[in-house]
């Protein structure tokens, strides 16, 4: 290949000659148990010499994230309904099970599906992804992540012998507050980010605060879109005061800061004039 081939060239080049390898199924590396180079690296720039030794892995089968998203976020909304009409198959036949007398759930139950509708608009019509694709096997596991989550958190928030929060309207009015505003962050902060890509590109750059307000969380943070996203999942915990929505909170949280610090970490590396104020997902703190 020529010197200023870009290894997305040499993936169209590796599938030529073996159809059975398509460009999204291979990891093009310089070290066997190194990272994979990215599609816009150029040969010439590499810490090579006039030749050079790439190394092939096989990714297994892909599935294009748009597809991914759509798959996992279309689960857990139209499986919530199944818990909030109550099928019979869930909670029994009895008439006293076919409704519940507490507004909360109702009003769950539309913050639940607002936030999964939401997620499937941006899918649709906001994100870019760097990736084009991830292994078909990972959509097993992500499914019954988001799936067996909202069977469980829909099961006890519209059952029968569910109690509202113990302060009552006060609880759930700031909750409901909190709510609008963290999705409305979460949503400003993919508007942002998809913006740095509008060209097309999927070169990594630094995110800035813009006019909106919402987005001046990255004077503080790497990841805000992940810092409005606990933000939801705690005002819907303190909205229905319910121990495995709180379950859920927790474990996202964790996940979400796992992937904050790799994000965090990678800006680091690859710009050195990073803004030195920025931690990962919590201001100041994480």
């Amino acid at each position: 290949v020529e010197s200023n081939a870009t290894i997305r060239e040499i993936r169209l080049m590796f599938h030529k000659s073996y159809p059975q390898w398509y460009p999204a199924r291979q990891s093009i590396r310089l070290d066997p148990k190194g990272k994979s180079l990215r599609d816009e690296e150029i040969l010439q720039h590499l810490p090579v010499g006039t030749t050079a030794t790439l190394y092939f892995k096989d990714l297994g089968p892909q599935i294009g994230w748009t597809t991914v998203f759509l798959i996992e976020y279309t689960g857990p909304l139209f499986i919530y309904f199944l818990f909030y009409f109550r099928m019979p198959f869930v909670y029994g036949l009895d008439e006293r099970f076919t409704s519940s007398p507490h507004p909360v759930v109702n009003l769950a139950c539309i913050c639940h599906s607002f936030h999964y509708i939401k997620r499937l608009i941006e899918t649709i019509f906001v994100h870019r992804f760097s990736h084009g694709t991830m292994p078909l096997r990972n959509i097993v596991k992500n499914c019954l992540y988001y799936w067996g989550f909202a069977a469980w958190l829909a099961y006890y928030i519209n059952h029968p012998l569910y109690t509202p929060p113990s302060y009552g309207k006060k609880q759930i009015n700031f909750a409901v507050i909190m709510f609008l505003l963290c999705e409305a962050g979460n949503f400003s902060i993919h508007v942002a980010l998809s913006d740095l890509r509008r060209d097309g590109s999927r070169t990594r750059k630094i995110p800035y605060p813009t006019k909106n307000p919402f987005t001046w969380l990255f004077f503080f943070v790497s990841c805000p879109n992940y810092t409005y996203e606990v933000g939801t999942w705690i005002s819907f915990t303190i909205m229905t005061q319910c121990v495995p929505v709180g379950l859920f909170t927790l474990l996202c949280f964790i996940q979400m800061t796992i992937w904050a610090k790799d994000k965090h970490y990678t800006y680091l590396r690859e710009f050195k004039d990073y803004p030195s104020l920025r931690m990962p997902i919590i201001p100041f703190l994480l």
